[in-house]
């Protein structure tokens, strides 16, 4: 995947999504969902992480880092596309942790499905989140993103049970909702969440903005 030519600004906040090829699958089972979830946390460092160490025993998790390119704040992964909610670091670059991240994982990916070419559908897309509604509005839409999963309808019909999307979410194990609700794992090292605006100080109250939003939209 090549760089993008638009510079990012330091200090702002960006929306970052891609998808495979032809709406195709990039994540088929669990061990696909965990090495791209690992990247996040590998590939942001100016230095080189040793790849092969993820087929070993080797922790990516220990990886001294060093310098980080970017600082993430959300992520959800999908079975056909991901999202991140990410802003650069004063000495990072968020193209860099882009190509470093999606290079690693087709390398996985290609190796382990016996394939060549391209899987994702060209270079990845970027919104800048320039107000704060907008900056809420994308860090709900990346945490309740899952539902669509049982519900696929739900953002244009609004979602059907509350009680089903809620407790589908807490046992979503590829996102980082499960980090803001406090659970205790590894994972949590992926996020720098000082680095965002401090809507949700607490776990309550980060549960009551994904509460609200999903009665918001639940079909009474």
């Amino acid at each position: 995947m090549s760089i993008r030519k638009k510079a990012f600004v330091l200090g702002e906040f960006y929306h970052i999504y891609n998808r495979g090829n032809s709406k195709q699958k990039i994540f088929h089972d669990h061990k696909d969902y965990d090495r791209f979830v690992s990247l996040l946390y590998a590939c942001n460092s100016e230095n080189n992480f040793r790849i092969y160490a993820l087929n070993k025993e080797e922790s990516p998790y220990d990886f001294k880092r060093g310098v980080l390119l970017v600082d993430i704040g959300a992520y959800c992964l999908m079975p056909n596309h991901f999202h991140i909610l990410i802003t650069q670091t004063e000495k990072g670059d968020i193209s860099k942790f882009m190509q470093k991240l999606t290079t690693a994982y087709v390398m996985y990916y290609n190796k382990k499905y016996n394939r060549t070419g391209s899987l994702f559908e060209g270079k990845f897309r970027a919104e800048h989140l320039d107000s704060d509604p907008y900056f809420k509005y994308i860090f709900s839409y990346i945490h309740l993103n899952p539902v669509k999963l049982i519900d696929k309808d739900w953002k244009e019909k609004r979602i059907r049970n509350k009680k089903k999307a809620l407790a589908y979410l807490s046992r979503y194990q590829h996102s980082s909702y499960l980090d803001y609700l406090g659970k205790d794992r590894i994972q949590n090292k992926i996020l720098n969440v000082k680095a965002f605006p401090n809507y949700f100080p607490t776990e309550k109250e980060f549960s009551k903005e994904i509460f609200e939003w999903i009665s918001f939209n639940e079909i009474n």
